[in-house]
């Protein structure tokens, strides 16, 4: 396990500036992923904390010691890739041997690890087998046990899962978090998809453009997003989010005028700044109710997904409105629906996006 600390963290590719002074502290034995949208930096900054990009300035630390100029090979790190980087000509042993023998180990200490990693991953029946003879999902266990075997105090995953189709997605995300918990390691993940972050993650940290936007626990950047743009990555389907102006302030309630008509009461606390309208009110589709006395809405669209139906429509005022609900609803294209927006459930962002609720 190893505790990694990053200070100031910048990187530069001549003028342009990527990453904009990152400050983070992973614990040992974390499962951390960094998700944020193509472009924002995530896959750079593993990259630079395995060593494999420069860093223009700031400082990282394994376990208290500055890795600033200590080459890869020498951080004590494994890396996982989103291709699988296997050798097409060695076999499945050799693939995981291949990193030990050329470190100097003796045979029966390889063999032994070999043994150890292809049985945690259920490839023992495929160390005679060459990458050409696996399916995806067992290439990427070859790919991790590469890892395993060299006991790192941290391994990095970028995207690796993303080549694979969606079931065996859901699969490896169950055996990838199981291999966390049995091997107790600190682990930093990046991927694009959130439910891979909200499903895996001890801690999740959001990046934009270059800059952390949040981090915490899944479920804190679910209920307390800090702005609207980790409201809307974090949740699917997204968050709604509705243009209206503050009408009312007290210390327990707001009422907002919805652009275009209509009015919704928010329960507080809220920040004192909801007094500066315009504002944008957010609620999660899954927070919706069908409710007689509510908004009505025109249904555009109705997708029957068996466990649950999700509605798109478009309110009164000409804002949509995406509504999951929970089982089989009978809601077809042009039905009129009413939905009730529970104050309790109800986000409040300012012009900037920064959120005023203090839940």
């Amino acid at each position: 396990m190893a505790e990694l600390t990053l200070r100031g963290l910048v990187k530069n590719y001549g003028p342009t500036r990527i990453i904009h002074g990152v400050d983070l502290d992973i614990k040992h034995g974390e499962f951390v992923v960094f998700v944020g949208p193509s472009g924002c930096g995530k896959s750079t900054l593993l990259r630079m904390i395995a060593g494999l990009e420069e860093i223009s300035s700031g400082e990282l630390r394994i376990d208290g010691v500055r890795m600033n100029e200590v080459a890869p090979a020498k951080r004590a790190i494994a890396m996982v890739f989103q291709s699988y980087a296997l050798y097409p000509h060695m076999t499945v042993y050799k693939n995981l041997s291949f990193g030990l023998e050329t470190a100097g180990f003796n045979k029966a200490a390889i063999d032994e690890r070999v043994q150890r990693a292809a049985r945690k991953l259920q490839i023992t029946d495929y160390l005679d087998r060459k990458p050409k003879a696996l399916s995806g999902g067992q290439r990427q266990r070859v790919a991790i046990g590469r890892a395993i075997v060299r006991e790192p105090k941290l391994f990095l995953f970028d995207e690796p899962l993303s080549n694979l189709d969606a079931e065996l997605r859901v699969q490896m995300r169950v055996e990838l978090s199981k291999l966390h918990a049995d091997l107790a390691a600190t682990m930093i993940y990046v991927t694009h998809d959130q439910v891979e972050a909200m499903t895996m993650a001890d801690r999740i940290v959001v990046l934009r453009a270059g800059r952390i936007e949040q981090a915490g626990t899944p479920l804190e950047l679910y209920n307390r997003p800090a702005n609207q743009f980790v409201a809307g990555f974090i949740g699917s389907p997204k968050m709604n989010f509705l243009k209206a102006a503050a009408s009312t302030v007290s210390d327990s309630t707001v009422r907002l005028e919805l652009q275009g008509g209509g009015e919704v009461s928010i329960a507080g606390p809220i920040a004192a700044t909801t007094a500066s309208p315009p504002v944008t009110l957010g609620i999660r589709p899954e927070h919706i109710d069908i409710a007689d006395g509510g908004f009505p809405m025109a249904v555009n669209l109705t997708e029957q997904l068996g466990g649950n139906t999700v509605i798109y429509g478009t309110l009164a005022n000409g804002q949509a409105l995406v509504v999951q609900l929970s089982g089989q609803a009978r809601i077809s294209r042009g039905d009129k629906v009413a939905v009730r927006l529970p104050a309790d459930k109800c986000h409040l962002f300012d012009a900037e996006g920064r959120s005023l609720s203090q839940q």
